[in-house]
């Protein structure tokens, strides 16, 4: 049971690799993966008909070809041998073999030269020499790959040697190459034109594809979708348009709402400054503008959530000159921040206020509960990261997804400090980025505290 066990987990180990293997080889766009499709099956019959045609046709030519011309050589040596020293004999031998499309000539007895090497696909050779052997009796040398194209025999008489040279046209079938050319031919151009028809069903596809992955960035469409295509695609398309048409009502529904809404708290905090201007001063008074304060800033937290990064234009955003603006505001807040980046020259396409404004509430979110914060940024072959690092108390793995929430606040881990937000920075930020095809994590920090990091694609 042990050996068999083995043998078992070896089965699967090799299938699990050779499957690794060729998912790794396959192609990962849908035209190569679909151009495969339509190929392989394709040069699998091409395959089939020309052995079928090599088999069946040029062979059983080439057989017969081989056959004749055999029997023509036997005949001109009967000829010949009938009376050997007739100076008219062999004249007649030679002008039936010139009749045939032979050269013969006689020469004194020599040995054979060494036997020619075989060609690689000696099919035919093969088939020839079958033919020769079988027709004449006498001692005899081929040679297949004579040059200009012919074949030479040589056959020892009694007195003399007959050499004759044989067009390899005459023993073969020179001219099956015809209907390979025409297969391949004809072919190449039904494959050209499955690939035109093919380009445009995937024309749609791409399209869609392109017009969801700009949305979902909040960028304009390069163009506007026209459903065409398939039926399958149009309905996709079609979906694809009152989702977005949906969406962008909701948003718009929302943002409009709470601006309502604010517009109205603020008409009313207002009264409430002026009226807290007009009051003496007491502790109590200090204690009411300090809530209308607070009060204000949630307002204006709301607002930034729900109207998210508006209709400000990408433009291209030196990531070094950013990052030092926002350290430079941190610092007249009265906010440490230790900036480490040496990004120069690289300038990323970014909603310049919104991506500002996303790493500025993670910095924000750890002076809040740090003492030390580090800005710092890095770079590889395919994405840009920001870095924000502090010493604070931290977050717990298993509630890191949560703090993404909107208006989800821990309640024994950072909001036990005085100043607590609202709960909607870490979710403004998570927005803005991931409408940039950035991503945000959550990860302990080499400081004690809590890393959070932008990775954003070059």
């Amino acid at each position: 049971m042990s050996n068999r066990s083995y043998i078992a987990r070896k089965l699967r180990h090799t299938q699990s690799y050779l499957k690794n293997v060729l998912s790794d080889m396959m192609p990962k766009r849908l035209f190569p993966r679909t151009l495969i499709i339509i190929a392989a099956p394709l040069v699998l019959l091409q395959s089939i008909l020309a052995f079928v045609s090599m088999e069946r046709h040029w062979q059983l030519v080439t057989a017969r070809l081989s056959e004749v011309a055999a029997k023509d050589i036997a005949a001109l040596i009967t000829v010949h041998e009938s009376k050997p020293r007739h100076p008219r004999n062999r004249q007649l031998a030679i002008e039936t073999a010139r009749t045939l499309g032979f050269t013969l000539d006689f020469q004194k007895s020599s040995p054979f030269p060494p036997t020619p090497p075989r060609p690689m696909f000696d099919i035919l050779d093969s088939i020839f020499r079958d033919a020769i052997n079988s027709s004449v009796a006498l001692p005899h040398w081929v040679n297949t790959q004579a040059p200009n194209k012919l074949v030479e025999i040589r056959i020892k008489l009694d007195r003399n040697t007959a050499r004759l040279f044989v067009k390899r046209k005459q023993v073969y079938a020179s001219n099956s190459h015809i209907f390979i050319v025409w297969m391949v031919g004809s072919s190449l151009i039904l494959l050209l034109i499955a690939v035109m028809f093919l380009r445009n069903q995937i024309r749609p596809i791409l399209q869609l594809s392109e017009a969801a992955e700009r949305f979902g960035k909040g960028l304009p469409p390069l163009q506007e979708i026209h459903p065409h295509g398939a039926l399958e695609i149009r309905q996709a398309s079609q979906a694809f348009l009152l989702m977005r048409d949906r969406i962008e009502r909701h948003v718009e529904q929302r943002t409009t709402m709470l601006a309502g809404v604010s517009h109205d708290l603020r008409t009313i905090l207002t009264r409430f400054k002026l009226e807290l201007a007009l009051t003496e001063e007491s502790p109590e008074i200090n204690a009411m503008r300090k809530d209308v304060d607070e009060m204000q800033d949630m307002v204006n937290a709301y607002m930034d959530f729900a109207k998210g990064e508006g209709n400000e234009q990408t433009e291209p955003t030196d990531i070094d000159n950013l990052l030092k603006e926002i350290a430079d505001e941190m610092i007249r807040s009265h906010i440490s921040v230790d900036l480490q980046t040496h990004l120069d020259g690289i300038d990323l396409p970014l909603r310049r206020a919104a991506f500002k404004r996303a790493v500025t509430n993670l910095v924000a979110n750890a002076a809040r509960y740090a003492t030390t914060v580090k800005l710092s940024s890095a770079i590889s072959e395919k994405q840009l990261f920001i870095h924000v690092d502090d010493d604070g108390p931290g977050i717990p793995p298993d509630k890191r997804n949560e703090v993404f929430q909107p208006f989800v606040r821990l309640d024994n881990a950072r909001t036990q400090y005085e100043g607590a937000s609202t709960g909607l920075g870490l979710s403004i930020a998570r927005d803005i980025v991931h409408s940039h095809g950035g991503v945000i994590t959550l990860e302990d920090s080499q400081l004690g505290g809590l890393k959070a990091t932008i990775a954003m694609p070059l």
